[in-house]
């Protein structure tokens, strides 16, 4: 499929753990199926499986592939578990990018800054609080451009700061939450500079 085959691409370029005879199924195809199964509702190793196994026949049409069967779900755990996350962030990132540019009509560009806790992400057995995630949000073109994960004893400040230097977002407007208008924050900054 055409529309896909950017993302293909992109998604060729994350390393892959598995030794060389293990590769029956192409990675690309085994991520882009898992998010397919994801965004259909999936929410479980199984559930990528069995979506997989339900569309088999069609998938292997539009990608003109030959899948006899699907991955096992442990097969489909072991690949998804072996990805380092930094990659499959930066090639998220570049597709974001990428759709956020093509969409691109309007001068006036905003990018929201905005963190969440994870629904469901704390563990009250090992006294684990949720984990809090900040997302660049492109208003206009309704895309997120990037996350990062804030640390535990940490908050949102650091956290827009640094997706702030590695996004460029120069003629955007940018909005925050309240707590980022402190002075401070930007005083450590123009410290860090000097030195």
């Amino acid at each position: 499929m055409k529309s896909f085959e950017r993302l293909l691409s992109l998604l060729a370029t994350i390393h892959d753990p598995r030794r060389a005879e293990g590769k029956l199924y192409k990675l690309r195809y085994v991520l882009l199926f898992s998010i397919l199964a994801i965004v259909s509702g999936a929410n479980s190793y199984r559930g990528i499986c069995t979506f997989i196994k339900v569309h088999r026949r069609k998938l292997n049409k539009a990608f003109k592939i030959s899948w006899k069967r699907p991955p096992s779900h442990t097969a489909i755990r072991y690949i998804l578990q072996g990805l380092t996350a930094a990659d499959v962030e930066r090639v998220f990132r570049e597709h974001a990018a990428n759709l956020n540019f093509d969409a691109a009509v309007s001068a006036a560009r905003v990018v929201a800054f905005d963190g969440k806790a994870l629904k469901g992400s704390f563990d009250s057995f090992n006294d684990a609080k949720a984990k809090q995630v900040l997302s660049a949000f492109a208003a206009d073109t309704a895309l997120v451009l990037a996350h990062i994960e804030i640390d535990d004893k940490s908050n949102e400040i650091p956290a827009v700061q640094k997706l702030l230097e590695e996004l460029d977002v120069a003629g955007h407007i940018v909005t925050c939450d309240a707590m980022h208008c402190q002075k401070k924050p930007s005083k450590q900054r123009q410290r860090r500079t000097r030195i």
